[in-house]
């Protein structure tokens, strides 16, 4: 198959999930023996926009063409992706691939590429990954863009791809069929993450001793990530384990000026360490030596934290505004959004044997070999693409 992939960033951008699934994905299908194009754009963290020697360029069998953002400010701050040069490409070369694959919904990448793609009677396939809600962020913005374009743009796709089954309820609401709604979760490739890693390596570098409890944070410092929450929750398990360390995990998407003001306020500065973004060994060090790892995230469509921490072998703590919540329960600890029930879970694991730590990290580590590793995600896609193309 010729397949398209069309994404706001991809590697080597340090923007969060969407970047590395699609990558993950290419990467797999190029593997298979398809020939995979990306286009993106040069969007980076900030102002910044990705150094790179040309911009049509094959990493590891991928064709990646990057399109020039008009403002990366905006790319960054607001999530507005303006790429020069992308309007021409798609009308002139859309019509060579067999099926499109928009790792986005609403974007100016997407109106483009499912105009042209409906004008040539392409099938493409549409990938929210959890962005369809309105009530989170840019509400107005979200409702003219779904009256002009939106509907159009679900209602005309071939296919649309849900997370979760709690994604295909969001899908349906917008007015999406059943029958087009496939249902692939995430997976992980957890070969990767069986490079070998030093015990205590990160507590080393930044010098925990192996009696500090660590409560380990990854993700964007975002609000909606709920770091605010898990700073009040923390402090109160402070008070038992007046040694532990909270370890913040990420780059700051402007909030972080508001955390250190929190942090400052309960006087607990000493036992919180904000690394910034950690990658490759670092990251898997970090999870490593964590006693457990916290998502409390307001929203949080399928975050892959959660899938990394269970294959480095640490408990995990989600709040219910994640949506896999429902497979957290079986293998980790679901709370309510509060600071009280954080705080009793993140205990709780504290004063756990290693017996009973050992039983629930062993349920996630199943469910990442039997259903969330990305060989199974690639075995469903494929089977969707290929379905997609034959109707």
């Amino acid at each position: 198959m010729n397949i398209l992939q069309i994404t706001p960033t991809f590697i080597p951008s340090k923007f969060g999930g969407v970047k590395t699934i699609s990558y993950l994905v290419s990467h797999s299908l190029v593997n298979r023996g398809h020939s995979v194009t990306v286009y993106t754009t040069d969007a980076e963290i900030g102002n910044d926009r990705l150094k790179i020697d040309s911009r049509h360029i094959k990493i590891e069998n991928i064709e990646i063409r990057y399109f020039r953002n008009l403002n990366n400010i905006m790319a960054y701050r607001f999530r507005v992706f303006l790429p020069f040069g992308f309007f021409s490409a798609i009308k002139k070369e859309l019509s060579k691939y067999d099926i499109i694959h928009i790792h986005d919904f609403r974007s100016y990448l997407s109106i483009v590429t499912c105009y042209y793609a409906k004008r040539n009677k392409i099938p493409y396939i549409i990938q929210a990954h959890g962005s369809l809600p309105r009530y989170l962020g840019k509400t107005r913005f979200k409702q003219i863009f779904d009256i002009l374009w939106g509907y159009s743009i679900l209602h005309n796709a071939t296919k649309v791809i849900a997370l979760t089954t709690y994604e295909s309820q969001q899908y349906i609401k917008m007015g999406v069929s059943e029958e087009k709604i496939e249902i692939i979760p995430n997976g992980i490739d957890y070969s990767e993450f069986l490079t070998t890693v030093e015990n205590g390596a990160f507590r080393k570098k930044y010098r925990i001793d192996i009696t500090q409890r660590i409560v380990l944070f990854i993700g964007r410092i975002n609000k909606i990530k709920g770091i605010d929450l898990l700073i009040e929750s923390f402090f109160e398990v402070y008070k038992d384990f007046p040694n532990c360390i909270l370890i913040i995990v990420g780059p700051d998407d402007g909030f972080l000026s508001i955390l250190k003001d929190q942090i400052y306020k309960l006087k607990i500065q000493n036992n919180i360490i904000f690394t910034g973004p950690l990658y490759g060994i670092e990251k898997y060090e970090v999870y490593h030596d964590a006693d457990v790892f916290v998502l409390p995230s307001i929203y949080d469509a399928f975050p892959n934290t959660v899938l990394e921490a269970w294959v480095c072998r640490t408990p995990v703590i989600v709040t219910k505004g994640c949506l896999i919540s429902n497979i957290v329960k079986n293998a980790g600890y679901v709370v309510d959004a509060n600071a009280e029930e954080l705080s009793l879970a993140i205990l709780n694991i504290f004063r756990s044997s290693r017996e009973q730590i050992r039983t629930i990290t062993d349920a996630g580590y199943h469910l990442i070999e039997t259903e969330l590793n990305l060989n199974n995600c690639i075995n469903k896609l494929e089977n969707l693409y290929r379905e997609t193309i034959c109707r």
